[in-house]
């Protein structure tokens, strides 16, 4: 089991505990407001993540270990939630783990895709959408 895969895991385990959609909602929120501000110059244009209705930036850092630390904000809480859990899956991963992990499948395993609006979704994919690119340059 890989590491996003044990992750994951923890996730579905605490998303069980709570229940229906509006603790895991308020739980969603919390997690967010657990994430470090960027800073004004990392919420640059080059950091935004096109394919999002609320502001999401994203900032990559590749580790000497060659692994890839993700930091990211938004203006919406209920989506810095989001961010939060894409970057428990995916912030500190080798860009192979990366490539390698069916983000879908593991919406799918939480429960968010049928919970999620079609644009929060929409936003979601962008979100990883942007990180696997960044994780394909990483690569080469």
């Amino acid at each position: 089991m890989s590491a996003i895969d044990t992750e994951l895991a923890d996730l579905a385990a605490e998303f069980e505990v709570l229940g229906d959609w509006e603790e895991r909602y308020r739980y969603v929120i919390d997690l967010g407001r657990d994430l470090a501000p960027l800073t004004d110059a990392e919420r640059s244009d080059a950091n935004k993540v096109r394919g999002c209705a609320s502001q999401v930036w994203l900032v990559t850092e590749p580790q000497a270990d060659r692994t890839l630390k993700f930091r990211g904000d938004s203006d919406a809480h209920i989506v810095r939630g989001l961010i939060a859990i894409v970057l428990r899956l995916y912030s500190g991963r080798t860009p192979a783990e990366i490539a390698a992990f069916d983000a879908k499948a593991g919406f799918d395993a939480l429960g968010l895709s049928g919970a999620l609006s079609q644009q929060r979704s929409n936003g979601l994919a962008s979100m990883v959408g942007r990180i696997r690119k960044d994780a394909e340059a990483a690569l080469t």
